[in-house]
């Protein structure tokens, strides 16, 4: 039976970042997928997505094409070959990734791992059983849609994140259940290539948690787009209606679909890992419990990811790898969330980082902001994306960084820049002195800065004490 120094099972965003950062390390390293590299994220999530939200981004340009002087006779959508572009893409990042494995000189296993006693794992591929040991156990298996049983997918018609990736013809109608970020993402992305969707979700509005300012942007374009979008209501039913779907809402209308899309988050994906022959700690929602060093409740296990109930975001996973490789290895390193940026792709984009407005003056917290909209930026108007806004929020005192909040075009680049200030410690004085390119979209946060200041060039601000 080999012995590693680390195993990671589970190769998605996490895991994989996790075994090539042990690898660099010079730690002996395998990694256990049981499916392919590059987990949810990059086969059936966050890319393949991004891929389809590139098709209608570019759709959506052309279509407004004669504005900027380029004639255009006539603009068709070919869903098929922006699916077959979408799978391209994704069959050339796992390609990488596989590569990046193979460099570091990771043993990649493919098979289903699961624990079987301290230090040990069973992999099952097949009809094929192996064993093999590791000083250090890292399990990185993700999350699954959550389906309850009134809405049961069928892989046909009612369908998950997953299967809708995979479809090959544009539906002439959707449903989307659940108005957060995946469930508006493909409505937005749906929408563009001439589908007509409705959203529904359960809560008072779509994308709660997000700066209600920024919503209101998508909210907009749903409206211009025909997007009908059915807050505080339920779906209680669907049933079959020959080719279509009928769903039932609460209060008793129906609407008749030929997809639907079940979109009402992920729970954690800790089934069948054999964590109970170990005793790893779960919570009551099904994860793995964790402390900030990403320790489970068994020594020598590690968790990150989706699995352990935390932020659901990619990037938060390969974070966690860095952590729980640093103390698997002797470190003693602890998880700091203050400054998670996070982006949702719609059409506009939104993306923000750190506090909200809301949430500061919920802690009772003095703020200033300072705020800036595309339309007064000249690059946003040569590119002819005048909607949307950038917000900072700053301590009413010190003038600190808190967070920000962006909706517009590249929000999700744009950001980055915000990310950074607040994580620094920077304060919107210190970030309005930066020297800015112009013409260029990160000028916002320069005047938005101001804004906050009191003295943005192109645009009346309230002036400060």
């Amino acid at each position: 039976m080999k012995q590693y120094d680390i195993a990671v099972i589970g190769a998605g965003p996490g895991g994989y970042v996790a075994a090539i950062m042990a690898a660099q390390a010079g730690a002996t390293v395998c990694l256990v997928e049981k499916e392919r590299p590059g987990g949810t994220c990059l086969n059936w999530g966050c890319i393949p997505t991004k891929a389809l939200f590139s098709s209608a981004q570019l759709l959506k340009k052309v279509r407004h094409a004669e504005d900027f002087g380029v004639m255009v006779d006539k603009v068709a959508f070919d869903f098929g070959r922006a699916a077959a572009r979408k799978d391209k893409v994704v069959n050339q990042l796992v390609g990488g990734i596989e590569q990046l494995l193979k460099g570091n000189g990771v043993d990649l296993i493919r098979g289903q791992g699961s624990l079987e006693g301290p230090g040990r794992i069973k992999v099952r591929c097949g009809g094929v059983v192996g064993h093999l040991a590791a000083r250090n156990i890292i399990i990185a298996s993700g999350s699954v849609p959550v389906v309850p049983r009134a809405l049961a997918v069928d892989g046909q018609n009612i369908l998950t994140s997953k299967e809708i990736l995979a479809i090959k013809e544009l539906p002439e109608s959707l449903l989307v259940i659940g108005g957060g970020v995946i469930g508006c993402e493909f409505a937005s992305i749906f929408s563009t290539f001439g589908c007509r969707v409705t959203v529904v979700e359960a809560l008072p509005n779509i994308l709660t948690g997000i700066d209600r300012q920024a919503v209101r942007e998508v909210e907009k374009t749903f409206k211009a787009d025909g997007v009908q979008v059915v807050t505080g209501t339920s779906v209680e039913a669907l049933e079959p209606a020959g080719s279509m779907v009928r769903a039932r809402l609460a209060g008793g209308d129906e609407i008749e679909v030929a997809k639907v899309l079940v979109a009402i988050g992920r729970r954690p994906h800790a089934e069948g890992l054999g964590l109970d022959a170990v005793g790893v700690a779960l919570d009551e929602r099904g994860a793995v419990t964790v402390d900030d060093h990403m320790r489970t409740s068994v020594e020598g296990v590690f968790a990150i990811g989706d699995v352990t109930g935390g932020i659901q975001l990619a990037h938060v996973a390969s974070y966690q790898a860095g952590i729980a490789v640093k103390n698997a290895l002797g470190g003693d390193v602890a998880a700091d969330y203050s400054v998670v940026p996070s982006s949702v792709f719609t059409l506009p984009e939104i993306s923000q980082v750190g506090r909200t407005e809301e949430e500061c003056k919920k802690e009772g917290i003095a703020v200033k902001v300072g705020r800036f909209a595309y339309m007064a930026t000249s690059k946003a108007v040569c590119e002819g994306e005048v909607a949307g806004s950038i917000k900072l929020v700053a301590d009413a005192e010190s003038g600190r960084l808190f967070g920000g909040v962006i909706a517009g075009a590249e929000a999700s680049s744009l950001i980055a820049e915000v990310a950074a200030a607040v994580s620094a410690g920077m304060t919107s004085e210190q970030l309005a002195e930066v020297i800015h390119s112009h013409p260029t979209l990160p000028e916002m946060v320069k005047e938005a800065a101001e804004d906050a200041e009191g003295h943005a060039i192109h645009k009346v601000s309230r002036r400060r004490k």
